[in-house]
């Protein structure tokens, strides 16, 4: 199984931006749909936003607005651009890779996880 690769991650003040970047192997990249997931503590695992090839996107009620997915199919990653951040969004982001990846059961690869925690 190849690995999604993150980074980015770490804190910052509430109202603050940060940019996570996930690079993925080609042959993953150009056949799958990408996106990204959160874990915060004591909370199970949820969608935060997905790209599909096409370009189209979906997000997360919660981060409509402040939150953008991109995609650089040159470079074969996928981006989250945070801005406007709260202490609610501190958590554990999770790249993802699958056929639709908003469908967790349809998610075929994760990343390990970047940190990111929001400071009042």
């Amino acid at each position: 199984q190849v690995q999604l690769v993150e980074s980015g991650g770490g804190l910052v003040q509430a109202g603050g931006s940060l940019r996570l970047s996930c690079a993925a192997s080609g042959s993953i990249f150009r056949s799958k749909d990408m996106g990204w997931y959160r874990q915060a503590p004591g909370k199970r695992r949820e969608l935060v936003a997905g790209i599909a090839r096409s370009g189209s996107t979906n997000y997360s009620g919660s981060v409509k607005g402040r939150f953008t997915i991109s995609r650089d199919n040159a470079k074969n990653t996928v981006y989250l651009q945070m801005n406007s951040l709260k202490p609610e969004d501190t958590a554990v982001y999770y790249c993802a890779a699958g056929s639709i990846v908003v469908l967790v059961s349809h998610v075929d690869y994760w990343g390990q996880g970047t940190q990111v925690t929001v400071s009042s």
